[in-house]
């Protein structure tokens, strides 16, 4: 089975030859470079330009000539074999014979997702190296891979977030017949793939649509990168358009299952529907017939994006990153208290009680950490699988000036306990590569902009100067000793060593995480299939963590003692204990938790 994403950007391959579409509203000339040539084209409605070329073909080099000046890339550009400011290559989407027809996807509540970043999850750093990995993964319990954005970027090595080129899978990673190769063999797998998007904003190199299209932007909404993208003013139907597109064109053309909206809170919108509104909707309206999860980053807590039907499904998005589970984990576990922290760090107990009962611990609550600011909405009506819960992501350990791990911050016993409430508790749980076995790896910050020294330089000075609030590094000398992100190095350290799932303490920490992942297949899953009922959640004595949720089959409860004085809990006498880390098993309907200590249990409904 051959599958495309027919849509009004880009180099599209017809019967005449191949169709070259360019919005280009503020040029004043454009030409067509085809394989070397140069051919005028004729301004249409909505500062559109088009031709059909009948001797262009898959694999002709093409790219456009913007007022003699300057020659671009095709922003909708399927594949930059010579990186951003090359000429972009005619794909033939068709050209790729599918081997998964019979896969629809599965249900959102069997996700347990794998955030990978391509560049340095293998040696070699591609499609190609990732998809021998597979296999593995699905042994261990996981059902979904979440690629980080792959959409062309400025060299050989990036998070992904300076992508330029959205429609492009970076050729840093392999071909676009190598993505495909590798969601066709995860679904063979019964994997789902997911993918990270940014339509936020642009990276700072590559992007020549300010040269064309200066009203893709709007100064009206700016954002922490410039301009924001205007998806509400003169011409937003075509930028609107765009995104919608690009969203499609990955769920159809490559058959991804899902797709991780990056930092939504950063585009603003005035107008009705609302971007986001407009996204979910035409996307749901398009893929009926398949499984298909929307997943957001949000900052602002917004639960109206998470609404359920009275059918229970999701009217528009699937889920949220559920930051405030992750930063009250965080304040508690390495009592760190700075930036973000600042805002969890007062009562982390209860703020983390909150947030694993109700989703979000800040709902419409000021902010101590952004004074004036207040965050979120009530979410305590949304099911627990509304959020993406983790103790670890690609932001939480790479935005550190190390890029440590929670292994390297925190003695194994307290990282255990985390680990099995995390993972246990009914939320979607989210794993960054590597942690199911505790790497020792770093994941740190790295980019490539060795083409651009200037542009390297003012990276370099940026990420020291992103830590000049800090304590630890109030010293100069101190913050020189943070990586610098344009050295090859950088991007070495953080790539993981597969080997190390054969050594201890990694052997160990991988059979609990599959232990674990199996408890939840066999125990968790089956009640969160069948209807959410509410939860309930609260501190006795201000340091145990007590929290229940309730579905039509059953409930669990997990309890952990984070005090210094035992507690006696009463956990009731039709109890079926999942999992707990204590000395003793409970008797008589009481578990003893000493300091450190947790139990996890399933109560089935009468």
């Amino acid at each position: 089975m051959r599958r495309s994403h027919l849509m009004p950007f880009g180099a599209q391959i017809v019967n005449e030859g191949v169709r070259f579409s360019l919005w280009a509203p503020t040029a004043h000339e454009v030409k067509l470079v085809l394989d070397g040539a140069e051919h005028p084209l004729e301004p249409q409605d909505d500062g559109w330009y088009y031709t059909v070329s009948p001797k262009a073909r898959s694999g002709s080099r093409y790219g456009y000539r913007i007022d003699d000046a300057l020659t671009v890339p095709d922003p909708a550009s399927r594949f930059q074999p010579e990186d951003v400011h090359g000429l972009s290559l005619v794909v033939d989407p068709h050209a790729y014979e599918w081997s998964d027809a019979p896969w629809t996807g599965r249900p959102w509540e069997e996700t347990v997702l794998y955030e990978v970043h391509v560049g340095t999850a293998t040696p070699q750093g591609t499609f190609a190296s990732l998809m021998d990995k597979l296999e593995a993964l699905r042994d261990t319990g996981i059902t979904a891979i979440e690629l980080m954005p792959i959409a062309e970027f400025p060299g050989r090595r990036n998070w992904g977030y300076d992508g330029v080129l959205p429609y492009a899978p970076d050729a840093a990673y392999g071909s676009p017949e190598d993505l495909k190769r590798l969601i066709d063999r995860a679904h063979g797998l019964g994997l789902m793939m997911f993918l990270d998007v940014v339509y936020n904003h642009f990276g700072p190199s590559g992007n020549y649509l300010h040269s064309y299209a200066k009203s893709f932007f709007t100064d009206r909404h700016p954002t922490p990168w410039g301009a924001g993208i205007n998806v509400d003013g003169a011409g937003s139907r075509i930028v609107r358009d765009f995104f919608i597109h690009n969203a499609l064109y990955w769920l159809e053309e490559y058959r991804f299952d899902g797709l991780r909206f990056d930092a939504v809170h950063a585009i603003v919108d005035d107008s009705k529907p609302h971007f986001l509104e407009e996204l979910a909707t035409r996307i749901r309206q398009a893929i009926p017939e398949r499984h298909i999860h929307l997943v957001l980053e949000n900052e602002a807590n917004q639960a109206r994006w998470l609404e359920r039907g009275t059918d229970r499904m999701p009217r528009l998005h699937t889920a949220q990153w559920a930051d405030d589970i992750h930063n009250s984990w965080h304040a508690l576990l390495t009592d760190e208290n700075e930036g973000y922290y600042e805002d969890y760090a007062d009562e982390p107990l209860k703020r983390l009680s909150r947030a694993l009962a109700e989703g979000f611990a800040y709902q419409g609550d000021p902010s101590i950490h952004r004074p004036g600011i207040i965050r979120g909405e009530r979410s305590a009506h949304l099911p627990p699988t509304a959020f993406v819960s983790f103790l670890q992501n690609h932001d939480q350990i790479g935005n550190r000036a190390f890029g440590e791990r929670l292994a390297h911050l925190i003695p194994p016993e307290r990282l255990a306990l985390a680990q099995a409430i995390f993972l246990l508790s009914p939320h979607i749980p989210l794993i960054f590569m590597g942690e199911e076995w505790s790497a020792s790896s770093p994941f740190q910050f790295f980019v490539d902009f060795e083409e651009e020294p200037d542009l390297a330089e003012a990276v370099r000075k940026g990420r020291r100067g992103e830590f000049k609030h800090f304590k630890a590094f109030a010293d100069p000398a101190t913050a020189q000793r943070i990586p610098d992100p344009t050295d090859r190095a950088t991007f070495g350290r953080s790539k993981i060593d597969w080997a190390e799932t054969e050594r201890s303490p990694h052997r160990e920490a991988l059979q609990e995480t599959k232990r674990l992942l199996m408890l939840r297949r066999d125990e968790i899953l089956p009640l969160i299939m069948s209807g959410y009922r509410g939860s309930r959640h609260q501190i006795p004595h201000g340091v145990v963590l007590d929290v229940a949720w309730t579905f039509e089959l059953g409930m669990i409860r997990v309890l952990a003692n984070f005090g210094d004085r035992p507690f006696s809990a009463d956990v009731g006498g039709n109890s079926r204990v999942l999992w707990s880390n204590t000395d003793s098993r409970p008797a008589n309907g009481r578990a003893e938790l000493t300091s450190w200590k947790g139990i996890v249990v399933k109560e089935a409904s009468a």
